[in-house]
């Protein structure tokens, strides 16, 4: 019962925050000045930008997951956390229907959840959460030093925001999805604010590209 609940609060997350637009402009500000430092005006990483590197992370399954596994295939990867109470649930209830409109071609595209809290998020529970979107979603977490290695690697940030009374915490974060091509170079970014039929189209370039 305890999980059925849980799941039902997830999806009811998801569902809540897509419906309340409102919400979407304001959360997605730290993503997309986050973004403006990757991306040009054109949408596409200046020559000279490296974004990603090689990393080895704990999967929900409980073993390790290394990056070396992506190779040959376009990957996404969003950093967010469970407890997120609109940008996360939203995000991946968004790739879930990204990756049902793409049908077949969905096998052709990886898509990764890394979480930016490993201190609640074991591999266990990120497995519970993400029950609730499309199977197909890889779930990573890591202790702190791996987080904030990868983190780096792909310029997000993120930060621990204690409540007022400092009996729990949030965390702000970089709101876009990375989208790396099959050498594991950054092609563009999904926005959070983005109509759906935009991030569908940089998703089919990105599979055209390969």
């Amino acid at each position: 019962m305890a999980t059925t609940d849980f799941l039902r609060r997830v999806r009811f997350a998801a569902w809540a925050a897509v419906a309340i637009t409102a919400l979407a402009a304001g959360a997605a500000l730290l993503g997309e000045a986050q973004r403006a430092n990757i991306l040009g005006s054109a949408g596409a990483p200046p020559a000279t930008a490296r974004v990603g590197a090689p990393f080895e992370l704990t999967g929900t399954d409980g073993k390790r997951f290394n990056s070396a596994a992506l190779a040959g295939k376009p990957f996404a990867i969003f950093f967010g956390f469970t407890h997120c109470p609109d940008i996360c649930p939203t995000t991946l209830l968004e790739m879930t229907n990204h990756l049902k409109a793409l049908g077949e071609r969905a096998s052709q595209l990886n898509v990764l959840f890394v979480s930016i809290d490993p201190e609640r998020d074991t591999a266990d529970h990120l497995k519970l959460y993400l029950s609730a979107f499309d199977p197909r979603i890889i779930g990573l977490t890591g202790t702190k030093e791996e987080i904030a290695s990868i983190a780096k690697s792909f310029r997000a940030v993120y930060e621990r925001v204690p409540n007022k009374d400092g009996s729990d915490y949030t965390m702000n974060h970089t709101a876009s999805v990375y989208l790396m091509d099959k050498a594991g170079r950054l092609v563009s970014t999904l926005s959070f604010e983005e109509p759906e039929e935009t991030r569908q189209r940089k998703i089919d370039n990105l599979l055209t590209r390969g």
